[in-house]
């Protein structure tokens, strides 16, 4: 099975429900096991972005079962990997891009209150509309806009209460560089996702969803290692056994909590470039943001964070903007279905 879903409708609407799944789990889950490493001890901000992109082996079982697959059909000449070099080059470029947006963001995570942080990332969504434009030449329908807007619009309503977040104990200077660095890593997400389509369109090789595993691989392994330097720098490799032991779950549990970041924050990863693959790069920024109220949800009842009216208004707000998109989708759709048929009626023959 390669996975190729360009051209398959069917494969492509399972990838784009399988990839929605995936980012729904690291949305959601990676800003929330983030905050609890923070708030129970943990202080290594390399090492929470190191986290964030370390699960990538994860990715090598699914690879090395299709791998299988591939060779049992074809025989034993068959290539491990599709990737080319320059697709080799731009994925690790994109890497080291994206383990800078996984320091500024654990940065955040580690000053802001999740309901902060959260509603801080979701203006990556106005900067993945504009970068998409720039990048893709991204076709924006009235749906499309008005999904963009509304959900941008969720994300200042709960800026309303921002004022009261801060966490106790917590300068102001500590609050605004947490503030700052969450928005750079918004901005800068905001551009990686388009740019990871253009990767796609300018591939001189068939994308096929394994190759799409093998580039986020490359993508990850390369975040990694721009984070292993930065734990290097600071000492967290010899810091990280004093910091189990001090951990206020407990040693085991530190460890637990270490092992779901790398997981929950890989799905978040392998979710996003799966619906830019199967759809585009504002399509992924559009799940993001309208999971952000869901996120919010959750902090309310794992951290036991407020819950103003504020963020009921942002959730109905989200799931407009979400339905406005999907319903433009679907008009789309049928209008070029339509086209089609009306194509393919042969001249002279009266249409139905």
């Amino acid at each position: 099975m390669e996975l190729e879903a360009q051209g398959n409708p069917a494969m492509n609407k399972v990838l784009l429900i399988l990839s929605c799944f995936l980012l729904s789990i690291g949305s959601c889950g990676s800003p929330l096991i983030l905050r609890l490493y923070f708030i129970h001890g943990g202080k290594r901000v390399w090492f929470s972005s190191w986290l964030e992109s370390g699960g990538w082996p994860i990715i090598l079982f699914p690879l090395i079962i299709t791998y299988l697959n591939r060779r049992a059909k074809q025989g034993t000449s068959t290539k491990p990997f599709f990737m080319r070099r320059p697709l080799f080059i731009a994925s690790a470029v994109i890497g080291i891009l994206t383990g800078l947006v996984d320091y500024l963001y654990a940065y955040g995570v580690a000053r802001l209150p999740v309901s902060t942080s959260s509603l801080i990332i979701a203006s990556q969504l106005a900067f993945t509309a504009a970068f998409a434009f720039l990048l893709v030449k991204q076709k924006f329908t009235s749906y499309s806009i008005n999904a963009v807007v509304l959900l941008t619009i969720g994300a200042g309503v709960l800026a309303l209460h921002t004022s009261n977040d801060r966490p106790s104990g917590e300068s102001s200077k500590e609050y605004f560089a947490g503030f700052f660095m969450t928005l750079g890593a918004s901005a800068l997400y905001g551009f990686v996702l388009p740019l990871v389509e253009l990767t796609y369109k300018k591939a001189k090789q068939a994308i096929t969803y394994s190759l799409v595993m093998e580039i986020q691989m490359v993508m990850s392994l390369f975040a990694t290692l721009f984070c292993t330097i930065g734990m290097l720098i600071n000492k967290d490799f010899q810091a990280i056994p004093r910091e189990a032991r001090a951990f206020e779950l407990g040693e085991t549990k530190y460890y637990v909590v270490v092992v779901w970041t790398a997981i929950i924050s890989q799905c978040f990863f392998m979710g996003a470039v799966g619906i830019i693959f199967c759809a585009s790069s504002l399509l992924s920024g559009i799940v993001i943001a309208v999971l952000l109220p869901v996120t919010e949800i959750l902090a309310v009842v794992f951290f036991r964070e407020k819950f103003q009216a504020e963020k009921g208004v942002a959730l109905a707000l989200s799931l407009w903007g979400f339905v406005s998109y999907f319903y433009g989708e679907i008009k789309d759709d049928r209008k070029k279905k339509q086209t089609l048929v009306d194509t393919q009626v042969p001249q002279g023959i009266p249409k139905p």
